[in-house]
């Protein structure tokens, strides 16, 4: 089963830019989307019934801002819309669908870097996102979280740590929080399989940070422990170009 994870900065800009072709051709089993910026009507659901998938989309509320959607060409036995939170269910975070016998998110976290309230507001989300997948574990053992976490883990998953140490994104805290999620039973599944620098999966539209590849990798396909046996291939994507993100790759065995 092949899945896709990809933040394309507007699904109707990223259509323009060919992604509908681009699923047309590499044909992943599922695809995780972030950063829709569209409400429901506005998306070519047409487009992608084409290629036989199954849609299901969580915008936000405020058009033209955040919003999720999971593309699969088995039908979900359930589909779960937010976590439970309304600030950040109306904001378009969370998107679940369970399906063979495990369960797959595709989450947006916030970013932090407009400024002080937005950075205590993405710290509030990390909070209530662990308990939230904290208490979800408590029922089910087998998880992937696929999403924009807008978190550089380590000084190998940023151009400049240096220079970037008081950045949003690169926070000792945000840091820390991730290192916490992860070994409550998660594996980054690009990482465990890839150790080399220099692969990102997020650059600045500013000072042609993409063609220097002066980038983060902030984008995550996360598994949980149980799922580790049935992991193939990882991989970052990053000379597919329809968003300032590129897509990540994930193979598991089902």
């Amino acid at each position: 089963m092949e899945i896709i994870s990809y933040n394309i900065n507007g699904i109707r800009a990223a259509l323009k830019k060919g992604l509908g072709e681009w699923l047309r051709n590499t044909k992943p089993d599922i695809v995780c989307f972030q950063e829709l910026k569209a409400n429901i009507e506005d998306i070519d659901v047409a487009c992608f019934e084409a290629l036989g998938y199954n849609h299901y989309w969580f915008p936000a509320q405020k058009k033209g801002y955040s919003g999720v959607g999971i593309l699969s060409k088995k039908e979900a036995k359930k589909v779960v819309y937010g976590m439970g939170h309304d600030l950040f269910d109306y904001e378009g975070r969370v998107i679940r669908i369970d399906i063979e016998d495990f369960s797959l998110f595709s989450i947006y976290f916030p970013s932090g870097s407009s400024g002080d309230a937005r950075q205590s507001l993405k710290m509030e989300f990390l909070t209530a996102f662990k308990n939230f997948i904290d208490d979800f574990l408590k029922t089910q053992n087998k998880v992937i979280i696929c999403g924009d976490y807008n978190i550089c883990h380590r000084a190998i998953d940023i151009h400049d740590p240096i220079r970037n140490k008081k950045s949003s994104g690169f926070l000792p805290e945000e840091r820390e929080w991730l290192d916490n999620f992860l070994s409550n039973g998660f594996v980054d599944t690009f990482r465990h399989l890839n150790s080399e620098p220099n692969r990102y999966s997020w650059w600045s539209y500013r000072a042609r940070s993409r063609a220097k590849n002066l980038g983060w990798r902030i984008d995550y396909n996360l598994i949980s422990q149980a799922l580790l046996p049935n992991l193939q291939s990882a991989d970052i994507l990053d000379q597919v170009v329809h968003s300032d993100h590129c897509p990540l790759y994930l193979k598991i065995n089902y």
